[in-house]
C-alpha cells in the first residue's frame, strides 16, 4: 500500500504506516505530506471526541462497548474526512512548514542546514539585495572594521554621527513600503542588513543587536521621533553626552534610582538613517572599555548581563528582558518568516 494513499489507512492496524515510517527515514517530501496528514487526521479525532464528550449520554443503546466501538469508528472517521477533498486545510499549512525546515533553519547569522548543506530557505528579495550592498570587498576585512580600530576608545562613543562605511551599506537606512510598527517581520526586515554589518564590526551575533533594537523600539513601535515628527533613527536610545556633536532631541524617559523608576528629561542622539545608528552603535561596543565584555559575545545572558553591568540601562530588569527576547519565540518567527519569500 502506498503510503500516499492515506484515506486506506485502517487507523487500527499498527503495520499501516510502516510506508510512512520509510519515507520519513528517506528525508522524502511525501514524509511531510503524510505526517501534515496525521496531524490533521489527530485533530479531527479531538474535534469528534470534543463532539461525543458535549453529547447527552444514556439512552437504551449506551454503554462503555459502545463507546469504545464508537471511538474507534471515530477514529477512521477522522482519518477519512482529513483525507477526503483535501480535508480542513490543516494539513497544507503544516505541510508548508514541514517542508521549510527539512530544507533548513534560517537563524540570524545564516541558514544552518540540517540535511542537504547545499539548501537554504531563499531569502526574501528586498533582504537578499540589501544584504549583499552591505558585505564587504573580499580581502579588505570590510570598511566598517577599518574605520572602528582608527577610532580612539575614549572618543569612539562619543563620535559624530558619520556614515563611517561603504557608500554601499549607507544607503540602508530603511526599506520602502514597510512602516515603523507593521510588526516583528517587518522590523526585522527593516534592519537586518544593518545589524549583519554591525555584528562584522563587534562580534555580536545579529540577532542579538535585533533583539536589542526591538527591546529599545518596542519592535520599531515606540522609536524615538524629532520635534517635527520625523524619525530620529534611534533604534538603540543612545543618549547624547557632553561630546556628542551631532543632531539630538530632548524627552521624557523612565529611569531607576535606587529601585525606583523616575521620570527624568534627557536628550537623545539624532541619526540619518539606521545605518549610522548601527554603526554608532557599534563603535560604542567596539571601542569604549566599559563594554570589553560585551564585544565578541556569542552568549545571549553573557550579552545582556554584560550590557546591564556596564552600566548600559538603569533598568534593573534590562538584561533578563534583553535575554528573553533574544532566545524568545517572536524574535525566531519573525527571522524565518522575513526569510521566506511572501505569497
Amino acid at each position: 500500500m502506498a503510503a500516499s494513499d492515506l484515506s486506506q489507512i485502517n487507523a487500527l492496524d499498527p503495520n499501516s504506516l510502516s510506508g510512512l515510517r520509510r519515507l520519513s527515514k528517506e528525508n522524502s517530501p511525501e514524509a511531510a505530506r503524510e505526517a501534515a496528514k496525521q496531524f490533521e487526521a489527530l485533530f479531527m479525532q479531538q474535534v469528534l471526541k470534543s463532539m461525543r464528550d458535549a453529547s447527552p449520554k444514556g439512552g437504551m443503546f449506551d454503554s462503555e462497548e459502545s463507546r469504545m466501538y464508537q471511538s474507534m469508528l471515530d477514529q477512521q472517521l477522522s482519518l477519512q474526512l482529513s483525507t477526503r477533498s483535501g480535508g480542513i486545510g490543516l494539513a497544507k499549512v503544516i505541510e508548508r512548514q514541514l517542508s521549510a525546515a527539512r530544507e533548513a533553519v534560517v537563524l540570524p547569522d545564516g541558514p544552518v542546514p540540517l540535511n542537504r548543506p547545499d539548501k537554504t530557505v531563499p531569502l526574501d528579495p528586498a533582504i537578499k539585495r540589501n544584504f549583499d550592498a552591505a558585505a564587504p570587498a573580499e580581502g579588505n576585512g570590510g570598511v566598517a572594521n577599518a574605520a572602528a580600530a582608527t577610532g580612539t576608545a575614549s572618543g569612539a562613543a562619543n563620535a559624530p554621527a558619520k556614515t563611517a562605511v561603504s557608500a554601499a551599506s549607507a544607503g540602508l537606512a530603511a526599506f520602502p513600503g514597510l512602516p515603523a510598527g507593521a510588526g516583528p517581520r517587518a522590523f526585522v526586515e527593516k534592519i537586518w542588513p544593518q545589524a549583519v554589518e554591525a555584528s562584522r564590526v563587534t562580534g555580536v551575533p545579529a540577532r542579538f543587536l535585533v533583539a536589542q533594537a526591538a527591546l529599545e523600539t518596542g519592535w520599531g513601535k515606540h522609536e524615538l521621533k524629532n520635534a517635527d515628527g520625523s524619525p530620529s533613527y534611534n533604534l538603540f536610545n543612545i543618549k547624547a553626552g557632553r561630546n556628542w556633536t551631532g543632531s539630538t532631541l530632548g524627552t521624557t524617559t523612565t529611569e531607576f534610582r535606587d529601585g525606583a523608576a523616575t521620570r527624568e528629561n534627557a536628550r537623545f542622539r539624532a541619526y540619518g538613517s539606521y545605518a549610522e545608528s548601527f554603526q554608532d552603535y557599534a563603535r560604542m561596543i567596539r571601542n569604549n572599555p566599559r563594554y570589553a565584555a560585551v564585544a565578541g559575545q556569542g552568549d545571549a545572558v553573557a550579552f545582556a548581563r554584560g550590557l546591564q553591568s556596564a552600566g548600559y540601562a538603569t533598568d534593573p530588569m534590562y538584561a533578563d528582558k534583553l535575554a528573553r527576547i533574544i532566545n524568545g519565540n517572536t524574535l525566531r518567527t519573525a527571522l524565518i518568516a522575513s526569510a521566506t519569500p511572501r505569497a
